[in-house]
């Protein structure tokens, strides 16, 4: 990507930056047309999606300028100032980004919940059973309707659904 960026002006770097930022944020990203003369298109894909991923790590990692220069270590120093700089001066947009479109994933949020341990005895199948089962109660808020979502888990469904949440908290924890 070094090699790349510094075929343009240090303003015309700084210009794409903020493009890209503004692709990230969910508004019109860099347009190729502007920099065909600059790039083929296996180049531009390139700047683009390593400039994406450096502004993206960057801020979910909460990185200091100091670890975001050593990503740019190979970008002459007036390239990597500029990058930097639309970094510093779009951080906090760029996480609002990120989160908005985390959150778009889906509009529902649970608004409450209630479960019960029951023990099945037996089955119209199976004269002797005793299976332990989880009786859980959600309620979810879509669209400003409360609906109830109810689910009956074995031990088995019950520890997949633990690991589900789990890793889904450990995704939400690096978004922070």
């Amino acid at each position: 990507m070094a090699a790349l960026l510094s075929r343009l002006s240090v303003l015309d770097c700084r210009k794409l930056c903020h493009r890209v930022v503004d692709g990230l944020c969910g508004r019109d990203p860099p347009a190729r047309g502007y920099y065909s003369a600059t790039w083929s298109l296996e180049e531009w894909q390139e700047v683009l999606t390593s400039l994406t991923a450096l502004f993206r790590l960057a801020v979910e990692k909460n990185s200091s300028d100091e670890e975001v220069q050593v990503g740019l270590s190979d970008l002459g120093s007036d390239h990597a100032e500029a990058v930097l700089s639309v970094l510093r001066a779009r951080q906090e947009e760029i996480r609002c980004g990120l989160l908005q479109r985390t959150n778009l994933i889906s509009s529902a949020a649970l608004q409450d919940l209630d479960w019960q341990l029951k023990l099945a005895l037996s089955s119209d199948k199976i004269s002797s059973l005793h299976t332990p089962l989880l009786s859980l109660c959600l309620d979810v808020r879509e669209n400003g309707i409360l609906r109830s979502v109810t689910l009956e888990m074995d031990r088995e469904e019950l520890n997949t659904l633990i690991s589900s949440l789990e890793a889904a908290n450990k995704v939400v924890l690096q978004l922070k």
